[in-house]
């Protein structure tokens, strides 16, 4: 019997490989070739709130496309390997979808039997853009916005015992569109890229009671010793209790007990603060009690830490963390993969990006017009990077001035684009709210999709008034948010000062070097300024931070490097696309950009 249990076991792996490969023969991360698809992506997809029981639906679906006003297909036109768009090489399918066509998937799945009585949750981790969302054949929701999770209580649907079936229709305009699209475009070039369809992070499967807790919202004060907890309870009663014990390394050093409909503070004795080069995380285990009882737990984290603006001796206005002068320097992130596009390989690929950003000696990165999986934050918050956080552009640009603040007429947007802006900028603020390592929020970026820009920064500050709001990297520039920010390629230069607000290079450099082997066109790349090795490059970026040094002394507190690695035809990058290769010598560009983040800390 074993003999057969072990046969039937390598037949079913091998017939699950054989109805999937990676699709096209563009170049792949060595993270593609360790692929199983009966385990894709298989780590706890929300580590902020992580509970004992879930079930992971990645892996293999039916797929079909149709036109868009067309009726569900009786049949398929293959498998796709979920969760990666329809457009990649990781899905197996890669296929354009466009505005004109809807894509639908279809599997089914079963709820194991000990989750019998609780309310089972369908989570998605992002689908692109518009997403309906079928049960047993019943229409359970609609959802928008490509960027923020989201949760359906499908317990209602299920049938009473048996395989369930799952069923999701989506529609993406891509640039055709004026909702939050980042870098996507129907026709890619330059620094613009391949468009995304559909599923593209993590489904899962959660079971929790009636009563249950539905988020979080963590505030550290670190000038009080306090950090205050707010949370969403579902189906609470007067009488029920939100617990929070926190922990240092295992030994519990606080605890904090609310009514469920309370927000609460719990004091810190002599906290351990958050930082780059000390990035202490202190973990909680959260209960909610009723009647005396347990009806949900898990387990969270939180760090002290604070952001915050202070003129310094100069009188030049500084970022200051933890209430010291402090520089963030790190490069510009597009968090492109060539396989998967949006999604990274692998939870290991994932994290990669952001250890070699630390091996090269940056403190800070931004997260540029796109907003990543829960995990990539957690490992930011664990591994001790800053982060800038874009909002994804949409609809489109008009003005654009750049060098001077702007005088002109701003985009007007229709009434349905100003309402997809402000819902999926708040749904990507409420997702990112108790990540300690996100510091800047950026609503826009050079003015593509930039409107009412003072209203937008000044509700930005006013919902989350512990972060910093650059209100538009490169312009638009208004009198409006903490930062100043300017963009200049591909040299630093400061040609604008403002002497109330920060002052910061938001983007600089893109020094490109194509490698041969390591393109994902065989021609046509682009770069700022292009040079033949890595000497030639290494060099133009030392000399570039030299002169960023001088600049920092003249009033710059923060400064973004174009860019973390190559994307598509965009060869500028650290790394090459495929992350086989730095393009500069590591060790010096360390040594150098240290140099840049000591400057504001000179006597």
């Amino acid at each position: 019997m074993t003999g057969i249990f072990f046969i039937s076991f390598f037949l079913s792996a091998y017939l699950l490989q054989a109805q999937w490969k990676p699709a096209g023969n563009k170049i792949k991360t060595v993270w593609a070739g360790e692929i199983d698809p009966e385990k894709v992506l298989d780590e706890y997809p929300r580590p902020i709130m992580e509970r004992k029981a879930w079930k992971n639906l990645n892996g293999l679906w039916n797929y079909s496309i149709t036109e868009r006003h067309k009726a569900k297909p009786d049949g398929n036109d293959g498998k796709i390997l979920v969760p990666f768009a329809v457009e990649s090489s990781l899905s197996g399918v890669m296929k354009r979808v466009g505005a004109s066509h809807v894509l639908w998937y279809n599997r089914s799945f079963t709820v194991p039997d000990d989750w019998q009585g609780k309310n089972i949750r369908l989570n998605f981790g992002a689908v692109d853009w518009q997403a309906e969302i079928w049960i047993n054949d019943i229409k359970v929701s609609t959802h928008t916005g490509g960027y923020e999770p989201f949760s359906i209580d499908i317990t209602p649907f299920l049938n009473s015992d048996g395989p369930q079936e799952l069923t999701v229709r989506v529609w993406d305009p891509s640039d055709e569109g004026s909702q939050p699209r980042g870098k996507q475009v129907k026709d890619p070039k330059g620094i613009w890229y391949t468009p995304v369809t559909g599923i593209w992070q993590t489904v899962w499967l959660e079971p929790v009671n009636e009563k249950h807790i539905e988020n979080t919202r963590v505030v550290p004060d670190i000038d009080r010793n306090t950090v205050k907890f707010d949370t969403d309870v579902k189906g609470f009663e007067y009488g029920d209790v939100v617990e929070v014990t926190v922990f240092d390394k295992g030994k519990e050093v606080a605890k904090g007990r609310s009514a469920a409909s309370q927000e609460f503070e719990i004091t810190i004795g002599d906290p351990k603060l958050w930082s780059p080069e000390s990035p202490f995380l202190y973990r909680t285990t959260v209960k909610l009690i009723s009647n005396g009882k347990v009806t949900d737990e898990f387990k969270s984290y939180f760090a002290m830490r604070k952001i915050s603006t202070k003129r310094d001796g100069n009188g030049i206005v500084r970022m200051q963390l933890n209430n010291k002068d402090y520089f963030h320097f790190g490069p510009l992130d597009q968090g492109w993969w060539p396989d998967g596009l949006y999604t990274a390989p692998s939870d290991e690929a994932l994290k990669y990006d952001i250890v070699k950003t630390k091996e090269m000696g940056y403190n800070m990165i931004r997260k540029h017009v796109k907003v990543e999986p829960a995990r990539w934050y957690t490992h930011c918050d664990e591994i001790g990077i800053l982060v800038w956080q874009d909002m994804p552009n949409g609809d489109q640009q008009k003005d654009w001035q750049m060098r001077k603040y702007f005088d002109g007429n701003e985009l007007q947007r229709t009434v349905k684009s100003e309402q997809i802006y402000r819902k999926e900028w708040k749904g990507i603020m409420d997702y990112l709210y108790s990540y300690p390592s996100i510091v800047v929020w950026v609503p826009f970026n050079e003015a593509w999709g930039q409107f009412k820009t003072e209203e937008i920064t000044e509700w930005t500050k006013n919902y989350d008034p512990s972060r910093l709001v650059n209100s538009a990297s490169g312009g638009n520039h208004f009198q409006t948010g903490d930062i100043l920010d300017l963009h200049n390629y591909p040299d630093p230069r400061l040609f604008l000062y403002d002497a109330r607000r920060v002052t910061v290079l938001g983007e600089y450099g893109g020094i490109g070097l194509p490698l041969k082997g390591h393109l994902w066109e065989t021609d046509n790349n682009w770069g700022y300024v292009q040079f033949k090795n890595s000497k030639e490059v290494t060099d133009e970026y030392v000399k570039y931070a030299r002169k960023l040094k001088e600049l920092v002394r003249s009033g710059f507190s923060g400064a973004v490097y174009t860019q973390t690695t190559d994307v598509e035809g965009e060869v500028n990058g650290l790394m090459t696309y495929d992350r086989k290769k730095d393009k500069m010598d590591v060790e010096r560009i360390k040594k150098i950009n240290q140099e840049v983040i000591n400057v504001v800390n000179e006597k």
